[in-house]
């Protein structure tokens, strides 16, 4: 399968890549952190690729993407996985630089990614949209209201891209469940090591998001056993 992956560069987009390369299939990635990427491609040359992309920027998403499916063509899986999550704080205190840093990678990022790579998937016809959601896209907790809307956010975005899909293809939002990240150790510093670790995830996600079909088109997802 060949597969690209956004926000590959630490967490479950870093544990994702590992596991799909090690299983003999092919990974185009992207990550804001250029000695990281420069580490991914040292690590896994040819036919994998990984480039350092902001999301948040149109332009250059839509170069990225010319590289990859030039080189790869259409993805069979397309996965939405960077994120961003605001420090804990009640939403009248969360200034609005730090509200629109988080909405233009966990919304805008995720639809330039979209605008740039499904319209070859629909030429094609077949291939599946994977959105990272989260417990708190369908659910809340104080203090991570940015967070929390964005995440709503995509599980709406991801339905409606559901029902504008051709037949064969599918779009899934895709809650991770609780895993021991740098994400959750900025909202739960004293308890996120006593939860699961990206890699052990990965075990478990891997499989299941390559089963992921025109079945499941628009249906709410999460990866079993690491339910919240």
């Amino acid at each position: 399968m060949n597969i690209v992956i956004t926000g590959v560069t630490r967490g479950l987009g870093r544990a994702l890549a590992e596991w799909f390369i090690a299983n003999g299939h092919t990974v185009a990635g992207c990550g804001r952190s250029g000695p990281a990427i420069f580490d991914f491609r040292f690590t896994h040359s040819e036919p994998h690729s990984f480039d350092a992309v902001d999301v948040t920027l149109p332009v250059k998403v839509s170069l990225w993407s010319e590289r990859v499916l030039g080189s790869m063509g259409p993805p069979d899986f397309l996965i939405n996985n960077a994120g961003l999550m605001n420090r804990p704080a009640p939403l009248w205190k969360v200034s609005a630089d730090e509200m629109g840093k988080v909405v233009s990678v966990n919304i805008l990022g995720v639809t330039n990614v979209i605008r740039a790579f499904v319209p070859a998937m629909v030429e094609r016809g077949s291939g599946v949209i994977v959105n990272l959601s989260s417990g708190w896209g369908r659910s809340a907790s104080a203090e991570v209201a940015p967070y929390c809307a964005t995440k709503w956010a995509i599980e709406g975005l991801t339905k409606a891209l559901a029902e504008e899909l051709p037949k064969g293809m599918a779009a899934v939002p895709l809650s991770p469940g609780v895993i021991d990240t740098d994400m959750l150790r900025t909202c739960f510093p004293d308890t996120a090591s006593s939860y699961p670790k990206a890699d052990e995830w990965a075990k478990k996600a891997g499989p299941f998001i390559l089963g992921l079909g025109p079945e499941d088109n628009g249906r709410s997802a999460t990866v079993a056993g690491f339910e919240a």
